[in-house]
C-alpha cells in the first residue's frame, strides 16, 4: 500500500534528524535551558549530575519522616505519567513506579501491547501520541534502538508535547541507568568521582548500560576504563571513538584477574542473549567473567561491586555478603535518582533542596 505524501515527508525529515551528531540534537529536546526529554546519557553534564544527585539526597533525607513524606507527595501531585514498558522490566518499572509515587505523580501503566489499539493496527507512534491526550509525562522501555527518541522528536512537533524519559532503548542507550550508576559512584566515594579506574566487565557490545555509563565518565577527571570481555562481546566502536574523542583512557582484555587490583569500581553484566539472531550467545564461554568470593581478594578495600540486575551466574550469591557488594544499594538508588529527574523535569528540585 503506498504511504500518503504526509508521511513521507515526516518520515524523510526524522531520518535526516535522526543522522545528526547527539550534540546537535540535545537543544531540540531541551526547554528554557533545562533538560525537557531525557533520551541520552550525554544529556548529563557534570553540573546537572551533581544538582540531581543533591536532590536525590535531600529527599531521601526528607522522606524519612511523615511530615516529609507528605511535603514531597505534595510537589508533582498536580501530574500524571504513562509508563509505557513494552520490554519485560522489574527493576526500571518499579523504579520509575514508585519513585513517581513519592512525588505525589499519579499514573497509568502499559506493559503489553496486546492490551493497547496496537492490537487493531494502530501505529506504536500513534498510540504514544494518544497517551499525551492524557497524561504529562511519559516513561518509555522499548525493544527497538531509536524507538523513544523517534517518540519525542515527534511530540516535540505537536500542539500537545509533553516530556518523553528514556527507560531502556534497544541496545543503544538507558540513561537514567547511567544516571543512577553514576549516583552509586557518587555515594559510594563520598562525592569524590575524579581519579578513578572503572572495570566494565562481560557481554560489552550488547549492554546498554555500560555504554550509557560510558558516556557520563566525559565529565570526570582523570578517568581510567577497563573493558574486559569475550572477544566476540567487546565494546563497539562508536564508544571507543567517543573516549578516543574525549581524551579518556581505555584498554580491552579477556582477563578479569588482570585488571581487579586497580580497579575503583567493577561493573558486572550479564549475557544479553535477547539480542541474539541465532543463539550465538550460547557459543561463548561467559564462564572467565564470572565475579567469585575468591577474587574479593583482590580487589581493593576499597573497591565497589556493581551490576545492574538482573544477574544469573556472573556474581556468585556469596559475594553479596561483602559490604563492597553495593548492587542492591544501586537498585534502590534508581528510585531515588529518578526521583530527582522527574523533580527537576517539573521545576520542584529547587522545594526539595531549599
Amino acid at each position: 500500500m503506498e504511504r500518503s505524501p504526509a508521511m513521507t515527508s515526516v518520515d524523510a525529515n526524522w531520518t535526516e534528524f535522526h543522522k545528526k551528531d547527539v550534540s546537535e540534537k540535545l537543544p531540540f529536546f531541551a526547554r528554557n535551558g533545562r533538560l525537557y526529554d531525557c533520551l541520552f546519557a550525554q544529556q548529563f553534564d557534570r553540573e546537572l549530575l551533581t544538582r540531581l544527585f543533591k536532590t536525590a539526597d535531600a529527599l531521601r533525607e526528607m522522606t524519612k519522616k511523615k511530615e516529609g513524606m507528605d511535603y514531597a507527595g505534595s510537589l508533582l501531585s498536580h501530574v500524571r505519567a504513562m509508563l509505557y514498558f513494552v520490554q519485560p522490566s522489574t527493576r526500571t518499572f518499579l523504579s520509575f513506579l514508585n519513585a513517581a509515587h513519592i512525588l505525589g505523580i499519579r499514573t497509568s501503566e502499559i506493559r503489553d501491547t496486546s492490551t493497547s489499539s496496537e492490537v487493531k493496527g494502530e501505529s506504536p507512534e500513534d498510540t504514544v501520541r494518544t497517551f499525551s491526550s492524557y497524561v504529562d509525562l511519559i516513561i518509555m522501555r522499548h525493544p527497538a534502538p531509536g524507538f523513544v527518541e523517534k517518540t519525542a522528536w515527534l511530540m516535540n512537533r505537536t500542539n500537545r508535547p509533553v516530556p518523553i524519559i528514556n527507560g531502556g532503548s534497544g541496545k543503544d542507550q538507558h540513561p537514567t541507568q547511567a544516571l543512577l550508576d553514576a549516583y552509586t559512584l557518587y555515594r559510594s566515594f563520598n562525592g569524590e568521582m575524579d581519579n578513578k579506574k572503572i572495570a566494565m566487565v562481560g557481554d560489552l557490545k550488547r549492554g546498554r548500560t555500560v555504554r550509557s555509563l560510558t558516556y557520563l565518565m566525559k565529565n570526570y577527571r582523570n578517568i581510567s576504563l577497563a573493558f574486559v570481555s569475550p572477544e566476540e562481546f567487546r565494546m563497539e566502536a562508536d564508544i571507543l571513538e567517543f573516549l578516543k574523542r574525549h581524551g579518556i583512557p581505555f584498554t580491552e582484555t579477556g582477563d578479569l584477574r588482570s585488571v581487579m587490583g586497580g580497579a575503583d569500581a567493577v561493573y558486572m553484566t550479564r549475557v544479553q542473549d535477547e539480542h541474539d539472531k541465532a543463539g550465538e550467545s550460547g557459543a561463548v564461554d561467559y564462564s572467565p567473567f564470572y565475579f567469585k568470593t575468591e577474587h574479593l581478594k583482590l580487589i581493593k578495600k576499597t573497591c565497589v561491586i556493581m551490576h545492574p540486575l538482573p544477574r544469573r551466574h556472573e556474581i556468585e550469591p556469596a559475594v553479596d555478603e561483602d559490604p563492597r557488594a553495593v548492587f542492591w544499594r544501586q537498585e534502590r538508588n534508581g528510585m531515588w535518582a529518578r526521583a530527582a529527574l522527574m523533580a527537576y523535569i517539573f521545576g520542584a528540585d529547587s522545594k526539595i533542596n531549599g
